[in-house]
């Protein structure tokens, strides 16, 4: 035993970064004839992680049984079938102390025990028909004794050596690298794969290879979401965000988002697709969560703003002579238009977020405020016109009842008539901005006809009041 157990280094000169491990000899005296597991659990490891497996085999062990390594490549091939689905991995036998024999004369024996092999493993009924190649490249190589031609040994191990030179180039001696565990997932994935051999499971790598996509993906998804809550340019924009509305806020927001999710892809992009592509789900949502507060907060400004606006414009409006329906038509649509126009410079591309609601309570704000300043303006307009209606009558109607004589009556309804009747076409025009239909201009004019004769009637009440003083000061200028 010149081996102990399992050495591992990176190969100097060899592009790209190649790692060679060097197991312990699967016929060693010191494990005893019997203590297989470990030569088996080496086996099965060098396997599970590895490209190209070098198998040494003497070149006068070809042909036996034990020594050619049978057992072996029976129970690594029987594993191999109970995996998910075929990891093309290169299997590189390596003939030892070749002799005279010609290596054309030595490889077709070696593929055909090779291939009794893999007839001989039980097959799943998935694999039933799988050929051998669909799960090995099998390559076959020698080398001259060491001890007898040291200098040939060496120079054709170095020429050995170039084959490894972009072994993962189409082509090249690795196989297909179909369920590749990045650089990043290497120490995690190969801690995993002992742990499940030393425990005699199934070695199932596709399974394993997901595993460590899961482990890994989320140790990154976390990182980046760690990053972003620490992100000088986020806080400084989840400050601005509650001092006032932002602009260009989505473009904002949507930029910090994107360089954190493609830090994401950028070190997870090696990790198998679906279960990156769900961890970068789950990333994105989680980072949506976070930020939409700081979204509706901005939205919240422009509501504000958005009422504000319509405030000021309306006042405007009105001040400028424009009538109420035209003045809250036109800075309804202006307000709006601000509105609809900061929420959609406030959304981000990568989320679908709805401002409909928001919108429809801006609609409301703007619609209460209007109903408000409505009733304020016919309450005024009203106030006004009774005002101008009771100084037309209440003077004249006195005069009237001081001079009372037999078409005293009759002027103070002619009187009465007249001064309604000036008043409305003032009153129709101010009532036509308000766009209200004739059945509210008919009832105002009723209730202001009402008031006119309300005001006579007073007036009367108040002279019926004095009868009797003006019935003494009769007789007395009569008398």
């Amino acid at each position: 035993q010149t081996t102990k157990g399992i050495w591992m280094a990176r190969c100097v000169g060899v592009e790209p970064c190649t790692v060679v491990m060097d197991l312990e000899g699967t016929d060693g005296r010191e494990r005893g004839e019997d203590d297989t597991a470990f030569e088996k659990q080496s086996s099965l490891f060098a396997l599970a992680i590895s490209d190209i497996v070098l198998i040494n085999m003497w070149c006068h062990d070809i042909g036996r049984e034990q020594a050619a390594n049978k057992p072996l490549l029976k129970t690594v091939f029987q594993v191999m079938m109970r995996l998910f689905s075929p990891r093309k991995t290169t299997l590189l036998f390596v003939i030892r102390d070749k002799t005279r024999t010609p290596l054309e004369h030595l490889e077709p024996v070696l593929r055909e025990d090779i291939q009794k092999i893999w007839n001989s493993v039980p097959k799943p009924e998935a694999h039933k028909d799988t050929p051998l190649s669909e799960f090995f490249n099998v390559e076959v190589t020698a080398l001259p004794s060491f001890e007898e031609k040291e200098e040939q040994f060496r120079e054709q191990v170095q020429q050995l050596r170039q084959r490894f030179a972009n072994s993962i180039a189409p082509g090249g001696l690795a196989g297909d690298r179909r369920g590749v565990v990045p650089a990043s997932g290497f120490l995690f994935s190969s801690q995993q794969i002992w742990k499940i051999i030393r425990e005699n499971k199934d070695l199932d790598l596709p399974a394993h290879k997901v595993m460590v996509a899961t482990v890994r993906c989320d140790e990154i998804a976390n990182e980046r979401f760690g990053c972003l809550t620490s992100d000088a340019e986020w806080l400084d924009l989840e400050n601005d965000v509650q001092a006032g509305s932002v602009l260009g806020f989505g473009k904002k927001l949507g930029s910090i988002v994107e360089v954190h999710m493609e830090e994401y892809d950028k070190e997870a992009v090696y990790f198998d697709e679906a279960v990156r592509k769900a961890k970068r789900q789950l990333l994105e949502s989680r980072i949506l969560n976070l930020v939409q507060p700081a979204f509706q907060k901005n939205l919240s400004h422009l509501r504000t703003k958005a009422l504000e606006k319509f405030k000021t414009g309306l006042d405007q409006s009105l001040e400028s002579g424009k009538g109420f329906a035209a003045s809250v038509r036109e800075t309804t649509e202006s307000s709006l238009s601000e509105f609809n126009q900061g929420c959609a410079d406030s959304v981000i591309k990568q989320a679908d977020w709805d401002y409909s609601k928001i919108l429809e309570k801006v609609r409301r704000d703007i619609e209460d405020h209007a109903l408000s300043v409505r009733e304020s303006k016919l309450t005024e307009l009203t106030n006004h016109a009774k005002e101008k209606l009771r100084k037309a009558l209440v003077e004249p109607v006195e005069s009237l009842f001081d001079a009372a004589g037999q078409t005293t009556w009759a002027s103070i309804e002619s009187l009465y008539k007249r001064e309604t009747q000036a008043i409305l076409p003032e009153v129709f025009k101010a009532l036509s901005g308000f766009e209200m239909g004739s059945e509210f201009s008919e009832e105002m004019v009723s209730k202001l006809r009402d008031y006119g004769q309300s005001i006579v009637e007073n007036k009367a009440k108040e002279e019926a009041s004095k009868i009797l003083m003006h019935m003494k000061e009769r007789y007395r200028n009569t008398y």
